[in-house]
């Protein structure tokens, strides 16, 4: 049972049902017991007479056939006992009467007393007529009427009010699914209507921020891909120029040209990256055809360009993962060259299928990676401390990877290697 509404529906009939339970058992504990005998004394104490209540209720059925009907619920009276003994008890005995006891003369305990002197006296205690509002039925029928009548009359409120706690619910879990459009009809002045009314009001409050946000980082994005794109033509203009410009006759002339050079390339591979990674952040740009991609291919071809080791530990000599070649290419390349840019002496790639997943991992031998920064290390301009310009890289390189690798419903985390060194993995769906 886990509605709100019914548990607490059950809870107020029962309650209601147990109290009146409760009150009609007191009720009747409390109450005087039926009269049963009677005594008659004179003026001196002295018992002159005694008798039981000689009524019982009506028989079930009626006279028989030819016989002369009697009064209901009067039967001959017991013999006589002997004198000063109290009446037995018999078949006209009432040691149980109810409200439907009815005797000769009316409703209401009858005796007859036998004196001493040998009289028989009849008395008769008439009770009040009975209250047009009393039950017709016993107390346990009461008690059913009573239930079936809390129960109707507490439905509607119980289930109107866990109607709007429901309703309250599920816009919560529409709103947390992200949806932050949604909102909950305010119902009544109460405390739920008073709920939704902040809810209501939290609700716009993020969604206001929210878009604030989208809006400015899409201005941003669009601002810096725009001074990108921009900026290619005035480094093909000194590209070329470099290019025009005679070999330097000195060595301090051809130092300058080759950092000029370098400085160039690395500005134009910044400008690349941040392309790529404006349009890796835009979901709906298509970034190219989605295809089985060989991964074992790919991997033996970036390792012979970036002068790694490969270790291959797929069967069956090959490994197929659906994706685009080039964004899975870019993401080997960067890691391979991470790796090696911080390596002591070399870099390796395994490959690898860990159940249905993909499994591409670049270790080095380098410093490794502190456990504080492991996280931190994919963010886009993020560098470690101490890091300078000179060690290369512009901090977008590990950025691109978790990138293209969510991009193909993937993962990549960052761990240090127990003999030194980090280890950067890649895990692709083999399936889409």
């Amino acid at each position: 049972m886990n509605r709100l509404y019914l548990r607490i529906w059950l809870a107020v009939v029962l309650a209601v049902a147990v109290l009146t339970f409760l009150v009609g058992w007191a009720w009747r504990m409390a109450a005087d017991a039926p009269l049963r005998e009677v005594v008659a004394r004179n003026s001196a104490g002295e018992v002159i007479g005694h008798g039981r209540a000689r009524l019982r209720r009506p028989p079930s059925g009626g006279p028989g056939l030819g016989m002369a009907p009697r009064e209901p619920g009067l039967e001959r009276a017991p013999p006589r006992p002997p004198d000063g003994a109290p009446m037995p008890d018999g078949p006209g005995g009432a040691d149980e009467p109810g409200p439907e006891v009815r005797g000769k003369f009316g409703p209401g305990p009858e005796f007859d007393v036998r004196m001493q002197d040998g009289q028989t006296i009849h008395i008769h205690l008439p009770r009040p007529a009975q209250s047009s509002w009393r039950a017709p039925f016993g107390f346990f029928w009461t008690l059913g009427l009573v239930g079936v009548a809390v129960a109707l009359a507490t439905y509607p409120i119980v289930r109107r009010l866990t109607r709007r706690l429901e309703a309250l619910q599920h816009s919560v879990q529409r709103w947390g699914d992200g949806d932050l459009s949604v909102r909950v009809p305010v119902e009544g002045q109460d405390e739920v209507g008073f709920l939704a009314t902040r809810f209501n009001h939290a609700a716009q409050q993020i969604e206001t921020l929210v878009k604030t946000r989208d809006a400015l980082l899409a201005s941003q994005k669009s601002l810096l891909a725009n001074a990108s794109h921009e900026l290619r033509s005035p480094l093909t203009r000194i590209r070329m120029g470099l290019e025009f410009m005679s070999s330097p006759t000195d060595a301090s002339g051809a130092t300058a040209k080759d950092e000029i050079a370098r400085n160039i390339a690395e500005l134009d591979q910044l400008i690349d990256e941040i392309l790529l990674a404006s349009r890796l952040d835009a979901k709906e740009v298509d970034l190219g055809t989605v295809e089985p991609v060989d991964l074992l291919g790919l991997v033996a071809e970036e390792c012979a360009r970036a002068e790694a080791s490969l270790d291959v530990q797929v069967t069956g000599g090959e490994l197929v993962v659906p994706g685009v070649s080039k964004l899975l290419r870019r993401a080997v390349r960067n890691l391979l060259e991470n790796a090696r840019r911080h390596a002591d002496s070399h870099a390796t790639l395994q490959l690898s299928r860990d159940g249905a997943m993909a499994l591409i991992q670049v270790c080095d031998d380098g410093p490794g990676v502190p456990e504080a920064f492991q996280e931190r290390i994919f963010e886009p301009f993020y560098r470690l401390p101490g890091a300078s310009e000179r060690d290369g890289g512009v901090g977008l390189g590990l950025a691109l990877v978790k990138s293209i690798a969510l991009r193909h419903g993937g993962s990549v985390q960052c761990c240090n290697r127990p003999q030194g060194g980090a280890c950067f993995g890649i895990r692709l769906p083999t399936t889409l």
